[in-house]
C-alpha cells in the first residue's frame, strides 16, 4: 500500500511539474544567499476543503512559535508559491504552509530552509553542489535546475568558474566523455523581476573515471567478506560483516543490504531483549584515506542448526551495477586446548594480577619520586602564564617569642636556600620582601593573592594576630575561592591541631610535611622531595 501511494504521488508530481515550476519535495533545502529561490507545493496536495472557501497561509517558526509571513517587496506569496527576491542569511529556518477554512487548519507541507553564505572568492559554495560520477567513453548531459520565471531568461555555463564554450542551453551535452571533462560546472540563470536582474545558480561536480576493461570496473566496486564458508559455533552470538569498496569517490546512490534465502531480514532495534533472532544494522559509509566504502552488519543472536542451511547473501548496488556475495555457515570443530597452551595460560592468569598489584604498590610507594622524575624529564612548567608573581607565600611565627631561634632560621634561611637557590622557586617572605610602612593586613592579602601556594610553618607557638590572619586568608582562598593551595610544614611535633581553626581539618592530610631536623637537611631527603611534589611544577636549575 505504501509503495502504491508513493507511486501515485510521484506520477502526480511528474504530471504537474510538466506545466508548473519544479516544487522542492525535500524536507531540508539548501540555497545560496543573494539568489532567487522559491518554496512551493503541488496543488494536488490540497486535500481538505475542496468544496469550501479557504485561505492559504505561509508560516516561519520563530522562538518555537509559528509566525505568519507578511509580504514585502522581497518575500512574495502567491497561493502555492513563496518567493524570495533574493534569499538572505536571515531567511534560514523552518517553514510551513497551511490551508484554512476559518475553523480548521491543515498543514500541507513543511520545509527546513538553510541559506548558505556565498563564497566571495569562488563562483560556487562547496557545500552546495551535487556530484555525478560517470565512466569515460559514455554519453552524458548536465541539466540546469529550472528556477527560471520566463522562457527567455538567459543561461550561462561555467567550468571551474570560467565561461564554458559560450553554452547557453539548459542542458550541457557530452557525446563522448573523457577524463578531461571532469570539473565543477555551474549554470547561472539571469531572471528579470520588478525592473531588476536577479540570478540563480546550480553547481554540479562531474567526475569522469577512466575505465579500460570490465575487469577494471569490478576492482573499483568490489566486495569484502571473508570466504564463501564461515566457521561458527552453535549457540553463540555472531556478526557477519559485509563491506563494499566504492572506489575513490563516494557514490550517493550506493546501497548494500543482506538477504537470507532471498528474504530481507528485520532491522535491529537496539533495544535489549527485544531484538529479532537475526537482524540487519544500519548502512554505514566510511572513508579510509582516499578510498570510500559502505558496510552493513548482520547480527545473529544465537546460531542454530537451522542457520547452517540458509544462504546469506550480501548485495551491493552502485552505478547501476549489482554485485552479490553468497556465504554459508559451517559448524566449527570444538577441541580441547593442548596441555602446554593451557598450562601457559593458567600461569599467566595467576602471574598477571600479581604483577599488576606489585606495580600499583610500587607506584603508590614511589609516587613522589615518579612525579618528580616525570617533571624533570619533560621540563614541565605549571607557572608559565598564570599571572602569579610568587611560587609560595611563607607564613611563620613572628610576633611571639619562640623558645629557640631554630624556627626563624628555618623560615628565613634554610627554606629559601633550598627552594630558591637549588630548585629555582621564588618565595615571598613578609619580613624579607615587604617594605615597611604599608597596611599590614592589605599587604598580606595582596601577597597571598600573588602566590601559587601558602606554606605555613606550624608549631605550638604559631598563632599570633598576624599569623592567624595569614592562615585564615589562605584557608579562604584554598577552600572557598580555590585559588591557592596550602602546604603545612610541621616544624615541631604536634600532639593535636586544636589550636588551629576547624576549617583546617578540611585540608587533605597528604599536604602536611614533617620536618625531622638533621634527617631532613640533605637536599635529596624525603622532606624536600615531598615539598617539591606539593609545589607547582617548575624546571629546576
Amino acid at each position: 500500500l505504501k509503495k502504491m501511494t508513493l507511486m501515485i504521488f510521484f506520477l502526480m508530481f511528474i504530471i504537474e511539474s510538466a506545466t508548473e515550476k519544479l516544487c522542492p519535495l525535500r524536507a531540508s533545502i539548501d540555497v545560496l544567499e543573494g539568489e532567487y529561490f522559491f518554496l512551493c507545493y503541488l496543488e494536488s496536495m490540497q486535500e481538505h476543503f475542496q468544496e469550501e472557501a479557504y485561505t492559504i497561509n505561509w508560516y516561519k517558526e520563530s522562538a518555537g512559535k509559528q509566525q505568519l509571513i507578511k509580504e514585502t517587496h522581497r518575500i512574495v506569496s502567491q497561493m502555492n508559491f513563496l518567493e524570495f527576491w533574493p534569499a538572505e542569511l536571515g531567511d534560514s529556518g523552518n517553514y510551513s504552509v497551511t490551508q484554512s477554512n476559518g475553523e480548521q487548519n491543515y498543514t500541507i507541507q513543511k520545509w527546513t530552509l538553510n541559506v548558505l553564505e556565498r563564497n566571495k572568492s569562488s563562483c560556487f559554495n562547496k557545500n552546495h553542489l551535487t556530484t555525478e560520477i560517470k565512466n569515460a567513453g559514455t554519453g552524458h548531459s548536465l541539466k540546469c535546475s529550472d528556477l527560471s520565471v520566463n522562457e527567455n531568461d538567459s543561461i550561462t555555463w561555467y567550468k571551474d568558474c570560467k565561461n564554458y564554450e559560450n553554452e547557453t542551453e539548459r542542458e550541457l551535452d557530452f557525446k563522448t566523455l573523457t577524463v578531461q571533462h571532469s570539473g565543477i560546472y555551474t549554470c547561472k540563470i539571469l531572471i528579470s523581476h520588478g525592473g531588476q536582474i536577479y540570478h540563480s545558480t546550480n553547481t554540479i561536480k562531474l567526475v569522469v573515471e577512466e575505465v579500460g576493461h570490465d575487469e577494471e570496473i569490478e576492482t573499483k566496486i568490489g566486495m569484502k567478506l571473508g570466504s564463501s564458508h564461515i566457521m561458527l559455533s552453535l549457540g553463540k552470538e555472531e556478526i557477519l560483516n559485509c563491506t563494499g569498496f566504492l572506489g575513490y569517490y563516494m557514490r550517493e546512490d550506493a546501497s548494500l543490504y543482506w538477504l537470507i534465502n532471498q528474504t530481507f531480514p528485520e532491522k535491529c532495534t537496539g533495544i535489549s531483549g527485544n531484538e529479532p533472532s537475526i537482524c540487519e544494522e544500519e548502512l554505514k559509509k566510511l572513508q579510509l584515506g582516499k578510498k570510500f566504502y559502505v558496510t552493513r552488519l548482520l547480527r545473529i543472536k544465537k546460531v542454530s542448526e537451522e542457520d547452517m542451511h540458509h544462504n546469506f547473501t550480501c548485495m551491493l548496488q552502485a552505478d547501476e551495477r549489482t554485485q552479490i556475495k553468497i556465504v554459508k555457515l559451517k559448524k566449527g570443530n570444538t577441541q580441547d586446548l593442548p596441555v602446554h597452551i593451557f598450562t601457559t595460560g593458567m600461569v599467566l592468569a595467576v602471574l598477571f594480577p600479581c604483577v599488576v598489584v606489585a606495580a600499583v604498590i610500587v607506584c603508590v610507594m614511589f609516587r613522589v619520586d615518579l612525579v618528580l622524575f616525570y617533571r624533570n624529564a619533560c621540563r614541565r612548567d605549571d607557572t608559565a602564564g598564570d599571572g602569579k608573581e610568587y611560587d609560595a607565600f611563607v607564613s611563620y611565627l613572628k610576633d611571639c617569642v619562640s623558645p629557640t631561634e631554630d624556627e626563624r632560621e628555618f623560615a628565613l634561611k634554610i627554606l629559601p636556600m633550598i627552594l630558591e637557590e637549588n630548585f629555582g622557586y621564588k618565595l615571598c617572605i613578609f619580613e624579607r620582601d615587604v617594605s615597611p610602612g604599608g597596611a599590614v593586613v592589605d599587604d598580606i592579602h595582596s601577597f597571598i593573592d600573588k602566590s601559587r601556594r601558602l606554606i605555613i610553618i606550624l608549631s605550638q607557638n604559631y598563632i599570633s594576630d598576624r599569623a592567624i590572619y595569614e592562615l585564615e586568608s589562605g584557608l579562604h582562598k584554598a577552600l572557598v575561592e580555590r585559588k591557592t593551595k596550602i602546604i603545612l610544614i610541621e616544624y615541631m611535633p604536634l600532639s593535636d591541631y586544636n589550636f588551629l581553626p576547624e576549617s583546617l581539618s578540611l585540608l587533605p592530610s597528604k599536604r602536611i610535611v614533617k620536618w625531622k631536623k638533621d634527617k631532613s637537611l640533605p637536599v635529596n631527603s624525603r622532606f624536600w622531595k615531598k615539598l617539591r611534589y606539593l609545589m607547582p611544577a617548575k624546571p629546576s636549575k
